[in-house]
């Protein structure tokens, strides 16, 4: 006989120590792939367009395919990974994303590119969910930002990698075209794959919410041993008292109807809309960045520079997070976050002097990856173990099928000059404020099982 809620209690009583730093070191080298995938398309689509290999009209198609994939990896992956569990759904969807990307290295055609990054965005835009979901249940509440932040903070560092080889790459030509070389690089991810699948644990808490309470104890009891410290006594509340239950435990039953039932059904009508705004305003400017200076008459060349400047901020937003997001309530930060999105971009789009551009758009980079970890974070927290990945999977879809029709709005925008392309980023910046604001609840150092009731 075993407690129902020995899991959760085991594992907010564990210390944060050598396991969870092994396990998040993992988890955050597998998703750096995901970060470098996600922003090689922005410093790469501005070569492609002047090379001639895309017009406007293709590369903002090439974007709302890699998108659209996204929106059909969290629907079919990301939800599916209550049933597939966390560690197997993490390594498969590293797999599909390395592969199409280096498929797409050597698309003859704009056409194979459109295609190709949808295939990849299908596990780019699973990995994301399963990244959030997996560490949220694994870690301790006390720690729980701090660990979802530098998943996100060790992605970004991403960012500027990418941007150096576009820099050094793109005006090469060694066998094939420097852009290729770019996504080449992006799909050496798949290589960790079969050690991540031997080294990785599957969740407990997953294990335990379809009835593998054998396995769950196993699971901890290695995870405890790797720890190698004593017991505390948790920080945050479980206030149900555990109740003994037979060791062969049912699964819980997971319905996709339970989201639109109390207390879930706001949650999810919150998240929706929250997603659905947000990406307009990250994506709008993490995607078109060089795109907007070359818009605004900057050379190619320049462009890239300045995107380059940008991004060696771009770890610093969440290394903040790292900071602060267990110290200070994430749904305020991320209202004031949001807000302060939309007042720098806004500049970003006014000045004209190189040093004011570069200063502005680094302040967006920042304040907009801080936001980053701090809602990645937060939507896991708000949804219980059996319907986790299925109630983030299905929110954070809205924002992969928003960026579909933002990408084409922005297009669309942009003939009208990029003030109003950032106008629009902006409104949306303080749509999210305003969401979060008034219908976010307050969750730090609350156990995922007390958020959920």
């Amino acid at each position: 006989m075993i407690g129902s809620d020995s899991v959760a209690r085991r594992i907010e009583r564990m210390p944060v120590g050598r396991f969870h730093r092994r396990f998040i070191a993992l988890v955050s080298l597998g998703g750096w792939f995901d970060f470098y995938d996600i922003y090689m398309m922005a410093y790469i689509g501005a070569a492609l367009q002047q090379s001639g290999f895309l017009s406007l009209h293709q590369f903002t198609t090439v974007i709302a395919a890699g998108f659209l994939g996204m929106f059909t990896g969290t629907i079919v992956f990301g939800m599916g990974s209550d049933r597939m569990g966390r560690r197997s759904a993490f390594v498969t969807m590293l797999l599909i994303y390395s592969l199409f990307t280096l498929a797409g290295a050597f698309a003859p055609s704009a056409v194979w590119l459109v295609v190709l990054r949808f295939f990849a965005g299908i596990g780019i835009g699973a990995e994301l969910v399963v990244i959030d979901t997996y560490v949220s249940e694994m870690v301790p509440s006390s720690a729980r930002g701090r660990y979802v932040a530098i998943t996100q903070m060790t992605g970004f560092t991403a960012v500027p990698v990418v941007a150096v080889l576009v820099r050094l790459l793109v005006p090469t030509h060694f066998l094939i075209e420097g852009w290729r070389w770019v996504m080449v690089i992006g799909s050496l991810g798949s290589a960790l794959a079969w050690y991540f699948r031997r080294s990785l644990p599957e969740s407990p808490r997953w294990l335990e919410s379809r009835g593998r309470l054998a396995e769950a104890q196993q699971a901890l009891a290695r995870l405890e041993a790797e720890s190698n410290a004593p017991v505390r006594e948790p920080s945050a509340p479980i206030l149900a008292k555990p109740q003994p239950v037979a060791a062969e435990h049912v699964a819980e039953r997971t319905s996709f109807a339970e989201l639109w039932r109390s207390p879930y059904r706001r949650r999810t009508i919150m998240l929706v809309i929250f997603h659905a705004l947000q990406t307009i305003g990250y994506y709008g400017f993490a995607n078109w960045a060089p795109t907007f200076l070359l818009r605004r008459g900057v050379s190619l060349l320049h462009s890239l520079e300045y995107t380059l400047m940008i991004a060696l901020v771009s770890p610093l937003g969440p290394a903040l997070a790292v900071w602060t997001s267990d110290k200070l309530e994430r749904k305020w930060s991320i209202v004031a976050t949001a807000l302060a999105i939309a007042a720098f971009g806004l500049g970003f789009a006014f000045w004209s002097l190189p040093v004011l551009i570069v200063a502005s758009g680094a302040l967006v980079t920042l304040f907009s990856n801080w936001f980053s970890a701090l809602l990645h974070a937060y939507q896991s927290e708000l949804f219980p173990t059996r319907l986790r990945a299925t109630g983030v999977g299905f929110t954070y879809s809205w924002s992969r099928l928003s960026a579909v029709f933002s990408s084409l709005l922005i297009g669309a925008v942009l003939v009208h000059g990029v003030l109003a392309v950032f106008a629009l980023l902006a409104a949306a910046m303080c749509g999210v404020a305003l969401v979060i604001g008034i219908f976010g609840p307050r969750t730090n150092r609350i156990a995922l099982e007390q958020l959920s009731r």
